[in-house]
C-alpha cells in the first residue's frame, strides 16, 4: 500500500474541499474528492414563490452570483413558457459575459498561476533583462525601472519576516520551472491584475445594480430599461474595453510564456472521460445560435445533441439518504441526520455524483472548448490552432491541466471579442427607440422547466416543479459536483479524481502538483494542507496560499 496524502482544506478555491490521494512510487496511484460543506438550498425553497427562487440560489457562492440566478430565471421562463424580449437577451449576455472576463482573469493569476509561478525567485532577476522578455512577449514597453519598482516590494515583504499575500507556498519546490526573470514578470501582473479585477466587477453593477449578487435579473427579463442610456453604455463599454485590452496584452502572453516553460503538463492531469457543455450565449432566442454551442464528447471527438434526460445524480457515496440514481425533476436532498463519517470505502462527501448517461464528465472551459473545436466554431478554432502551433505541441496536449488551463485563456478572448458586438446592438435598439426588457406574464398552477447556462466553471443547470403557484421540488445540479464529485454507485470516480492518478509527485510533504490539477478546475476556500505518511504515523502541517 502507497502513502496516502491528504489535503484539508485546498487552498484557493472558494469552498471546503478535501482531497486525499495514494502515492505509490512517486506518483498518484488513487485518489478521493470530498466536499466538506452541505448547501441545502434546495429545502429552503419548497413552498416558495418561483419569482424568489434566484434570490435565494445566487447566494450558493460568494463568487459566482450571477450565473446561479441566471439560470434559476431561465427555468421558471421554461416552466411559464415566457420568451424575453431582444434587449434583455444582450443585457443578460453582457453580464455573463462580465463573469466571465472577471473570473477568468482571477482564476489564472489569483487562483492558479502561483502553482506554476516562484515568486521568491523573482527576487534574483535582472530587471532589464525582465523587460526584455516583457517586450518580446507582449510587445508592452514595461520598463526595467517598472520590474525594480516590483521587486522592490517584494523584497521588502521578506526583510519585514513575510510575504504579504505570498505568505507560506511552495517556493523553491523543484516542480517549479520557470526563470527568474519570467517570474517577476508574472508577480508584476499577478498585482497589476488585483486592480483590475476590481474594475471588471463594475461591470456587473452597470446594468445589474451591484456585485456581487446582482438584482436587475427577473423572470420575464431584466429591470435596466433605465440604464439604457448613451452613457451608461459607454461606461460599461470603457471597462469592457479596458479588461479586453488586459486580456489580449497580457493574459495571453503570460499564458502561452508560463505554458511554454511546461510542456510536459501536457501529457498530465488528462481526463478519459464525457466531456459535457450546455453551450451559452444565444444570438437569438434562449437555446438558438449559441456563441459557445452545447454538446457531449462521449470517448471520440465527434459532438453529439445533449440529452437532459440522461442526466442523473448519484448519491451512493456521499452523505445521504440511500436511494437510487434520479434525475434532477425527481431528485432529493435528504441529508444523513446526525455525525457523518469520512471513509473512502463508503461515504466521504457532501457532493453527489453526477452523471451523464450513466458516466462520469467533465464540466468547464476544457468541455466548452473541446465541443466549440470539434464543431468548427470558428473563432475557437482558430485560437486553439495558435496556441498549439505556438507551443508546438500536438492536439492531445489539449486533454490535460496545460490543455485545460490554456481553454480559459481561449474562450476568454472569444467571449470578450463577442461582447462589442452585443454592445453595438445594444445601442443600435436604443437609437431606434426599441427600450423593451421585459414581457409579462402569468404564473400557472403547474408546470416544470429547466434553466441551463455554461458558466465559467462549467455547466450548471437548474430544475424546477410549480404546483399550486409553488415551488414542489427544486434541484441544481453545478459545475463543481460534476468535477470533484465523488464515485458513484458502481465505483466510477469522477472527473478530478480521474485526473489525479498517474500525477507524478516529487515531494509528499509540498504536493504541489496535486494542487495543479485540482486548480486547473477552479473548484469553488483556504487555510492548511496537512499530509499523512501511513509508514510512520507522522504528520506534517504546511500553510499554503
Amino acid at each position: 500500500m502507497g502513502k496516502r496524502i491528504m489535503i484539508d482544506p485546498i487552498t484557493r478555491i472558494e469552498g471546503h474541499l478535501r482531497i486525499e490521494v495514494e502515492v505509490e512510487n512517486g506518483k498518484v496511484k488513487d485518489a478521493w474528492s470530498s466536499g466538506q460543506m452541505f448547501r441545502g438550498i434546495e429545502i429552503m425553497l419548497k413552498g416558495r414563490d418561483p419569482r424568489d427562487a434566484h434570490h435565494f440560489v445566487q447566494r450558493s457562492c460568494g463568487v459566482c452570483t450571477y450565473i446561479h440566478a441566471l439560470s434559476s430565471v431561465r427555468a421558471v421562463e421554461d416552466a411559464c413558457k415566457i420568451e424575453i424580449p431582444e434587449n434583455a437577451r444582450i443585457i443578460r449576455n453582457l453580464l455573463h459575459g462580465a463573469q466571465y472576463q472577471h473570473d477568468h482573469i482571477v482564476h489564472f493569476y489569483h487562483l492558479h498561476a502561483l502553482d506554476w509561478v516562484d515568486i521568491v525567485s523573482a527576487l534574483s532577476a535582472d530587471p532589464v533583462k525582465t523587460a526584455k522578455l516583457s517586450a518580446n512577449t507582449s510587445g508592452r514597453r514595461e520598463t526595467a525601472e517598472y520590474f525594480k519598482e516590483v521587486q522592490t516590494k517584494l523584497k521588502t515583504f521578506v526583510n519585514s519576516g513575510q510575504l504579504g499575500p505570498f505568505n507560506n507556498a511552495y517556493w523553491g519546490h523543484p516542480a517549479y520551472q520557470l526563470p527568474a526573470e519570467a517570474n517577476l514578470m508574472a508577480a508584476s501582473h499577478y498585482l497589476e491584475a488585483i486592480k483590475l479585477q476590481a474594475k471588471a466587477a463594475r461591470m456587473h453593477a452597470i446594468f445589474g445594480g451591484k456585485n456581487p449578487h446582482p438584482q436587475s435579473l427577473v423572470v420575464g427579463g431584466v429591470t435596466s430599461v433605465g440604464d439604457l442610456t448613451p452613457e451608461r453604455i459607454d461606461e460599461f463599454a470603457a471597462i469592457w474595453k479596458e479588461t479586453k485590452a488586459f486580456v489580449d496584452e497580457i493574459y495571453i502572453p503570460d499564458l502561452l510564456a508560463v505554458a511554454s516553460f511546461y510542456k510536459n503538463w501536457g501529457a498530465i492531469g488528462g481526463n478519459n472521460t464525457t466531456y459535457l457543455c450546455y453551450g451559452d450565449f444565444p444570438q437569438a432566442g434562449i437555446n438558438d445560435n449559441l456563441l459557445m454551442p452545447a454538446g457531449v464528447l462521449l470517448g471520440d471527438l465527434n459532438p453529439k445533441p445533449v440529452d437532459t434526460l440522461k442526466i442523473t445524480e448519484d448519491v451512493t457515496r456521499g452523505w445521504y439518504e440511500k436511494g437510487g440514481a434520479k434525475h434532477p425533476y425527481d431528485g432529493e436532498t435528504k441529508p444523513i441526520q446526525g455525525e457523518v463519517t469520512y471513509n473512502t470505502d463508503a461515504q466521504y462527501s457532501w457532493m453527489k455524483a453526477p452523471r451523464y448517461d450513466g458516466k462520469s464528465a467533465e464540466v468547464g472551459p476544457l468541455a466548452r472548448v473541446l465541443v466549440a473545436y470539434t464543431s468548427g466554431q470558428k473563432d475557437v478554432k482558430a485560437l486553439v490552432d495558435h496556441v498549439l502551433k505556438t507551443l508546438g505541441v500536438g492536439k492531445e496536449a489539449l486533454f490535460s491541466t496545460l490543455g485545460r488551463t490554456a481553454a480559459r485563456g481561449i474562450e476568454t478572448v472569444v467571449v470578450g471579442n463577442a461582447m462589442g458586438g452585443w454592445i453595438e446592438k445594444l445601442k443600435s435598439n436604443i437609437a431606434a427607440g426599441n427600450k423593451k426588457t421585459y414581457q409579462p406574464w402569468t404564473m400557472p398552477d403547474k408546470g416544470r422547466g429547466f434553466g441551463l447556462n455554461d458558466v465559467p466553471r462549467g455547466a450548471l443547470g437548474h430544475w424546477i416543479e410549480i404546483d399550486g403557484g409553488k415551488i414542489k421540488n427544486y434541484q441544481y445540479v453545478v459545475p463543481s459536483t460534476w468535477n470533484l464529485g465523488p464515485s458513484d454507485g458502481k465505483n466510477q470516480k469522477g472527473p478530478v479524481e480521474n485526473s489525479l492518478i498517474g500525477t507524478p509527485i516529487a515531494d509528499p510533504e509540498k504536493p504541489l502538483e496535486v494542487l495543479r490539477t485540482v486548480h486547473s478546475y477552479d473548484p469553488c476556500i483556504a487555510c492548511a494542507v496537512h499530509v499523512t505518511d501511513l509508514h510512520n504515523h507522522s504528520t506534517y502541517k504546511v500553510s499554503v496560499i
